[in-house]
């Protein structure tokens, strides 16, 4: 074993370690919290929560609207692990930093995990505050999580990434959206570095390859939740469009402001997913 498996095996140990000492955690769903999509964890019955600047070995979100908070509880009965906010590459984290999140999960329990985020609509059908399911993606941020000394334990060297995105979980949104009476489009989510948003030549080429969502996070994580042997679910809001010909200026604020007014129709939708697992 090399030095760096025994690091990273040890820094899991030590942070799951530390959790179990503020509580006694027993997640089988964790949920990853986007830009602007923190409220869910207001419907959680809290069982304890830890501030990410306490845990050894987290690093530290910096981006507005992410409260940088672990909480432990149960959502419908169900005990899950909510992450209330993620940390992204163009942060400055390292890869390794972004996606250990995902790695303490899984050492915990956990078996289901729900990620969600907002993203821009390049798809034409879509409009602002659409909730999506994420049926696949393109890895555009050119470099993958896994690169450098693979751990047998932590997951396979060479991961089967067919299925990223659980056929069964997203049949089952699907059944819970129509009953809720929900609108759910279905879609191809590009990942990309940022901050900087795309060029309209960036746009057509990303939709010209198969690409309906475009956002910053979300890509890392799903890699090493496969890589661990999660199943996945990944739901997107449409907070800006993207659409060359019409394309027009979007700030932070007011994708802020359009993922929290369509937060309540997501939390809706996660909240009836999980109580039907």
């Amino acid at each position: 074993m090399t030095t760096h498996k025994k690091e990273l095996g040890k820094k899991i140990q030590e942070t799951c370690d530390w959790i179990r000492q503020k509580g006694k955690p027993y997640p089988k769903i964790g949920i990853i919290l986007g830009t602007g999509l923190g409220k869910l964890a207001g419907h959680v019955k809290e069982d304890f929560s830890v501030s990410y600047a306490d845990i050894p070995n987290f690093p530290v979100s910096t981006v507005q609207s992410h409260a940088g908070k672990l909480l432990f509880g149960k959502l419908h009965g169900k005990d899950v692990m909510v992450m209330e906010g993620r940390f992204h590459y163009y942060e400055g984290h390292s890869l390794g930093d972004i996606i250990f999140p995902v790695r303490v999960m899984k050492e915990l329990g956990v078996k289901v995990l729900i990620v969600s985020n907002a993203a821009g609509g390049m798809n034409p059908e879509y409009e602002h505050g659409d909730l999506a399911v994420i049926t696949d993606h393109i890895n555009f941020m050119g470099v993958s999580p896994l690169i450098g000394p693979n751990d047998a334990k932590l997951g396979p060297r060479f991961p089967d990434m067919i299925e990223p995105y659980s056929k069964r979980l997203i049949d089952l949104t699907e059944k819970v959206s129509r009953e809720q009476g929900l609108t759910l489009r279905k879609g191809v989510y590009i990942g990309v570095t940022g901050p900087n948003l795309e060029t309209r030549a960036e746009y057509r080429f990303m939709r010209m390859i198969g690409a309906d969502l475009v956002g910053m996070s979300t890509v890392p994580e799903v890699i090493v939740g496969v890589h661990a042997g999660l199943e996945i679910l990944a739901l997107s809001i449409v907070t800006d469009i993207c659409l060359p010909d019409t394309l027009k200026p979007v700030n932070i604020d007011e994708i802020i402001r359009v993922a929290e007014k369509a937060s309540a129709k997501l939390n809706a939708l996660v909240e009836g997913v999980v109580e039907a697992l």
